[in-house]
């Protein structure tokens, strides 16, 4: 799919503030409001745009310990059910494949050391192929931001956008 510029900037706007009103994109770029409507649907369809996410506070939902956690498996056969776990575990906040120490990077929010201590212990060392964890817990989050980080010019420069 072709993207050009005002498509970068509605994409940068919407990582922001998905909830702004087309009306007020339409006025922030000088196009109606209906033509922001029509180019956010073809992102959609399109699958530039997966979805829509509040930003939530994990301290004030008694989520107060963040871990990540490097895990490394035994042999790729053990792949499927580590994965089958993490993508039903409602901790698991997000789970990355990674090329050096370990296999996986997981990022955990759980509300206590001794939550973290069953997931790891009585859990995911306890699954088929776990080899080793490593975690880190984090003792503050200096940027949580989920976004990504969308520079117009940047992706017209490696023709990614259209002038």
């Amino acid at each position: 799919m072709g993207l050009d510029e005002l498509d970068g900037k509605i994409l940068a706007a919407l990582s922001q503030n998905g909830r702004i009103r087309w009306s007020a994109l339409a006025e922030q770029f000088g196009v109606s409001a209906p033509a922001i409507a029509d180019r956010v649907r073809r992102l959609e369809k399109s699958g530039v745009i997966e979805g829509y996410a509040a930003q939530l506070n994990a301290e004030a939902l008694g989520l107060s310990l963040t871990a990540f956690v490097t895990v490394t498996l035994q042999h790729p056969s053990h792949r499927q059910g580590f994965l089958d776990y993490v993508r039903a575990h409602k901790n698991i906040c997000t789970c990355h494949h990674i090329i050096g120490e370990g296999d996986y990077l997981l990022k955990i929010c759980c509300p206590s050391t001794a939550a973290l201590e069953q997931i790891l212990s009585e859990e995911i060392k306890a699954l088929p192929g776990i080899q080793q964890t490593r975690t880190t817990i984090a003792l503050s989050s200096v940027k949580a931001d989920a976004g990504l980080p969308i520079d117009v010019d940047r992706l017209i420069d490696v023709g990614r956008l259209s002038d």
